[in-house]
């Protein structure tokens, strides 16, 4: 799906989907820390919810990858 490979629009979703609510705290910093602090009391709507803000940064994770594994593939055929 070109649209998940896109970085304008997986940025996007990062900006908004991913940190929305923005107050008093993006969403999904709260839900990290929330694991983080041993994740007491989450139930299955709480990580569902925090799958669903932390997908577009981890599309954003996989295009970074998907292009340094190309920039190293290109660099290494160079020389």
């Amino acid at each position: 799906m070109k649209i998940f490979n896109d970085w304008k629009t997986v940025i996007l979703f990062c900006l908004t989907l991913g940190l929305a609510p923005f107050v008093p705290e993006p969403h999904i910093w709260g839900k990290l820390k929330w694991i983080m602090g041993g994740a007491e009391g989450m139930q299955a709507i709480d990580w569902f919810d925090t799958l669903f803000h932390g997908l577009p940064w981890l599309l954003l994770i996989r295009i970074l990858i998907i292009n340094l594994l190309a920039y190293i593939k290109t660099s290494q055929v160079q020389r």
